[in-house]
């Protein structure tokens, strides 16, 4: 038998390597991360109208923990920080956003980097936009 994909990939130095350019990648590309950014205008303000799904049914059965959250707004502060963010603006933003740990969290853990779950199916895709 021959060397798993896993392997071939180069192991786990290797893929995450992977991960980590395609995780910027996606960061950077209009066609993916469009959606975020109409969220977080809509949300602090802005003019952009965000059309995607709720965060409850964008989160569905993908079993998300307290410390995934928590995470996720770690990063977000480290980034707002980046970009000089003031702590008023930090606060507002956060207590908007804040809320929707409620709809995202399904799991009372401060587990991260959990599987999805085996029961866990992703939502059909949006509509494409038109060009």
């Amino acid at each position: 038998m021959g060397s798993s994909l896993f392997e071939r990939l180069g192991g786990t130095t290797a893929i995450t390597a992977v991960v980590d350019d395609f995780s910027a990648r996606c960061a950077h590309d209009a066609r993916i991360n469009a959606k975020l950014v109409d969220q977080v205008s809509e949300a602090s303000g802005g003019p952009a109208k965000y059309t995607g799904r709720d965060m409850k049914t964008a989160h569905l059965d993908m079993g998300v923990t307290t410390g995934e959250f928590n995470a996720l707004v770690e990063n977000l502060v480290a980034t707002l920080n980046k970009f000089g963010v003031g702590k008023t603006e930090q606060d507002e933003l956060l207590g908007i956003l804040g809320p929707l740990k409620s709809d995202i969290v399904e799991v009372e853990s401060t587990a991260t980097g959990t599987p999805l779950p085996d029961s866990y199916t992703a939502a059909p895709a949006l509509a494409a936009a038109k060009s």
